[in-house]
């Protein structure tokens, strides 16, 4: 079988990149390592619990704003079961041993209006914050839909987070509030780049929605829109390598050794992964090298806790604590503060509107934690438990941020039924993310130019999707996977046809 577009990996991207291809009358073949279509999309059952692998909730899908207008094109909305989060807090921040849990709302008005509450002399630096955060959104002319100029994004791509909540207000604990759900871009003090933590805020703060029963719907309705456009997706089969001939892919190779050869071939995998497959002479030593030194953010532990039946209360926000007054203290913990801080994700799920049956509770670990078990490999396709020890290490870090989230849920371990740990070494095997990395490429604002990868590589018909170019989470994958379908079909096209739809 001829291909026109051959896709690596099955996460968002390539699915994305998948549907509109297909959409747009391209044969196209996606190869997909595990058995599970979806990266972070996936979905696996416990107990009878669905529980979610990475997406825990989504921003942007109210009538008019990106996220639907894309989903809409790519004719998945309607198949979408949704539950609209909390108005006035979407997410709430705690701090240490305070009382007090302060709230972000959905709604700009809304969002000034709940946090002027709780800091009534800060009207003006509230004000300046939510006129900045769309000021520096409506830079990125491609997350509003429209056409474009690079230089409009780069007059924004130099500034700090951190350096401008310093900038709007002396008052210490409203900068920390406003980067209070920072787990959800890996912040880093005087590293993250103001644009990457307005583009995730701006989304939830337009609107905010809990996937009913579990992520993995976004998957499942992409893959139908693939098939229903005579697409093909294999699963549990990796592709090996990436081999050149005379200035182009000429085709891929399989785990089993079979040759695969398309018009077009689109990596889904992180670049520093996708230059270790590609055998060629044509790809300059310092264009590798640069995809591959790039560095990543750090990656994550996740308790995904399973719940007696009736005895832990939907909650219908997520729950972000700091240990310290510093949100930005988490990501540098040491052996003896971790975990210092961590974000817990109730699942909704229908019929489980009053009670829960799972909860999820993410913190950062970094691989050199788990590097003792670096050559070992488990996924469901492939098991090894590998070892007791490591065993015996994730029920120690468990039990030790059980004891953390206890102090805020007095009385949650007996509402446990069952727990089941995940580290970094369970996202490398699962998503081959580079030391299990949470949200690969890591932005720097001091050098944010470093950290800008093209779609389009320097062989001519391979192109790079994924987290790892524009910015992480649903709403950076779709518009990357956006981008880099443009590369074959046209820009202008492709955004006249979403907007359309």
């Amino acid at each position: 079988m001829q291909y026109d577009v051959v896709i690596i990996g099955s996460g968002l991207g390539g699915l994305v990149c998948g549907a509109i291809l297909s959409k747009n009358g391209y044969r196209v073949c996606i190869y997909e390592k595990n058995r599970q279509i979806g990266g972070c999309l996936q979905t696996f059952s416990r107990d009878k619990a669905i529980i979610d692998s990475g997406v825990h909730y989504v921003g942007g899908l109210e009538d008019g704003q990106t996220l639907n207008q894309v989903f809409r094109y790519l004719g998945i909305l309607d198949s979408m079961k949704l539950k609209r989060m909390e108005m006035d807090g979407f997410d709430h921040i705690h701090f240490g041993e305070e009382q007090k849990v302060y709230k972000l709302a959905q709604g700009y008005d809304n969002f000034m209006r709940q946090l002027l509450a709780d800091f009534p002399g800060e009207k003006e630096a509230l004000h300046a914050y939510c006129e900045k955060m769309k000021e520096v959104c409506g830079k990125f002319p491609l997350f509003n839909l429209r056409m474009g100029d690079y230089r409009e994004k780069e007059s924004v791509m130099k500034l700090d987070t951190y350096d401008f909540l310093s900038s709007i207000t002396d008052n210490e604990r409203l900068r920390q509030v406003l980067a209070g759900n920072n787990l959800l871009y890996a912040g880093e003090q005087g590293k993250t780049p103001l644009y990457v933590h307005a583009l995730v805020q701006h989304s939830y703060i337009e609107s905010s929605w809990k996937c009913v029963d579990g992520g993995s719907q976004i998957s499942r309705a992409l893959n139908k829109i693939i098939k229903d456009n005579g697409g093909t997706i294999i699963r549990n089969t990796a592709v090996k390598r990436i081999v050149e001939f005379d200035g182009k892919v000429d085709h891929i190779v399989l785990e089993n050794g079979e040759e695969v050869s398309a018009r077009h071939y689109i990596s889904g995998l992180h670049p520093s992964i996708t230059m270790q497959m590609t055998e060629s002479v044509s790809l300059r030593n310092a264009y590798r090298s640069r995809l591959q030194s790039l560095e990543n953010t750090p990656g994550t532990f996740m308790l995904n806790v399973v719940l007696k039946p009736g005895t832990f209360r939907y909650q219908n926000f997520n729950y972000y604590h700091h240990a310290s007054d510093n949100a930005w203290d988490g990501v540098h913990y040491t052996a003896d503060n971790w975990p210092n801080t961590y974000a817990l994700f109730v699942a909704a799920g229908t019929g489980k509107e009053e009670y829960a049956d799972n909860l999820s509770i993410m913190t950062y670990m970094r691989y050199a934690d788990v590097a003792e078990w670096h050559d070992t490999f488990n996924t469901d396709s492939c098991p090894d438990e590998r070892d007791a020890a490591y065993q015996a290490f994730k029920k120690e870090k468990s039990e030790k941020l059980l004891d953390l989230v206890e102090k805020q849920y007095p009385g949650l371990r007996d509402c446990i039924h069952a727990y089941y740990a995940s580290t970094p070494l369970t996202y490398r095997d699962y998503l081959a993310m580079p030391e299990g990395s949470m949200y690969g490429v890591a932005k720097d604002a001091n050098d944010p130019l470093k950290t800008v990868i093209s779609a389009a590589t320097r062989l001519p018909n391979l192109y790079l999707t994924g987290q790892n170019l524009n910015l992480h989470g649903i709403l950076g994958v779709t518009m990357t996977a956006v981008v880099t379908s443009s590369v074959l079909l046209g820009m202008e096209k492709l955004i006249k046809d979403i907007n359309a739809a």
